[in-house]
């Protein structure tokens, strides 16, 4: 093979010298003839090998169930390995092509190394970012931070491949230079801070299930909200609900609060929590008069039934002088109400029946007595939760004036109390 390379790389030298070329005419000459050559070679040597190797992952790629090889195949990992076999056809064959050019021997070895070096350090990244492809697919791995481990090798290979180029420059051993790097550890650690405190977060992050992606989380102080669509080393990516994305530094969500809406997601229901103000100078008891009429609500015929029956015993029992209202046991309109959104809820389609379900008082206001529905939908999709919370108050507004209540409001022009 040596003798076959040497014939290879000579001719031309000694085809100069039958033509009475001198010797370092001869020389200079065969020497861009040999770099010619291996030019040629190795271009052959890359187009061969990229169509063979292309050809025999493709094959491979569509015989198999898994799709890693297509994700090599999609991030190029096959023409990089092509391009590798050719840089060390050179390496190999640079003492025979350029004997003699000692100086230039040195600079090509030198220079095709260094391509070797990061061609090297391609093709790892190209098969990290097939790993991260293929791993996004599995549901396993879906909702995890990959982007984040896939840049920590990356950094650690990057440190890695600096330091063998910086020795291959200056002739010195990589533990040499491993040595020098610890010397300045201090600056080190000060340039790549960010980095570091994202890696810890990053892993802090995942290992205490923080954060997936597709989280629907809020935080406040950026201004996001939205689904998380991206976690890796240095930020998280959250596509808000008007169609902006917002980029969080990762380590924030370890050092500040957020709030992440995937317990509401894996539960039952979506919380429904809103007040509507009652004028408190219309809530009042109510007379048998009125409760007859109140008996024509069907969601309250029974219970008002049963309530008059208990109150008029204890009333009796008590010796209750009922020709005040105020003495005794008595029924008011806005309890009456109240039993009234109770039951509503309790019927309505939209409620999560198995939840917290409940009217309640609040504390009162310069506004007027507020009455909070509390209560879960049964369907969390934001659409249909904002219809079903609409629908429940259209009907609870539309029922207020039924009890002689009033809803407060605050007048636009006089800005005085008003009813509604």
């Amino acid at each position: 093979m040596n003798k076959m390379k040497e014939k290879l790389f000579n001719w031309a030298y000694k085809l100069l010298r039958d033509l009475d070329f001198s010797k370092i005419t001869a020389s200079y000459i065969n020497l861009l003839v040999n770099i010619l050559i291996l030019a040629i070679i190795a271009f052959i040597l890359d187009f061969v090998f990229r169509k063979i190797l292309t050809a025999i992952l493709t094959r491979i790629a569509k015989r198999t169930k898994t799709e890693f090889d297509d994700f090599l195949l999609a991030n190029n990992t096959v023409t990089y390995i092509a391009h590798l076999i050719p840089l060390l056809f050179i390496v190999e064959t640079l003492p025979i092509a350029l004997e003699g050019f000692i100086h230039w021997e040195n600079f090509f070895e030198k220079s095709i190394s260094i391509v070797i070096i990061l061609l090297s350090l391609w093709i790892a990244r190209s098969i990290l970012n097939a790993m991260k492809d293929y791993l996004k697919k599995l549901p396993a791995f879906s909702d995890k931070p990959i982007d984040s481990y896939i840049q920590v090798i990356m950094i650690f290979l990057w440190v890695f491949a600096v330091t063998v180029l910086v020795s291959l420059l200056l002739n010195k051993p990589v533990m040499y230079l491993v040595g020098t790097f610890g010397a300045v550890s201090a600056i080190v650690i000060l340039i790549f801070k960010d980095t570091i405190l994202g890696f810890v977060a990053s892993i802090q992050v995942s290992v205490n299930d923080m954060v997936r992606i597709g989280d629907w989380i809020t935080i406040d102080k950026f201004g996001a909200d939205g689904d998380v669509i991206e976690i890796n080393l240095a930020t998280v990516k959250v596509r808000n609900f008007d169609n902006t994305t917002t980029t969080i530094p990762t380590y924030n969500l370890i050092s500040d609060s957020f709030k992440n809406w995937r317990g509401m997601t894996n539960s039952g229901g979506r919380r429904i929590k809103r007040s509507i103000l009652i004028k408190a100078t219309t809530i009042r008891f109510i007379n048998n008069e009125e409760l007859e009429e109140f008996k024509k609500i069907q969601l309250l015929t029974s219970y008002i039934i049963h309530r008059q029956n208990d109150i008029e015993k204890f009333n009796q029992s008590n010796g209750a002088d009922k020709s005040l209202f105020v003495n005794g046991r008595n029924l008011t309109n806005l309890g009456i109400f109240r039993k009234y959104i109770n039951q509503y809820i309790a019927v309505h389609p939209g409620i999560n029946k198995e939840m917290t379900m409940m009217c309640r008082h609040l504390q009162p206001t310069a506004q007027g007595i507020p009455i909070e529905i509390y209560a879960f939908s049964n369907d969390k999709r934001w659409i249909n939760y904002e219809y079903i919370m609409a629908d429940i108050f259209d009907h609870i507004i539309a029922a207020v004036p039924y009890f002689g209540l009033e809803i407060y409001e605050l007048s636009s022009d006089s800005g005085t109390s008003g009813v509604v």
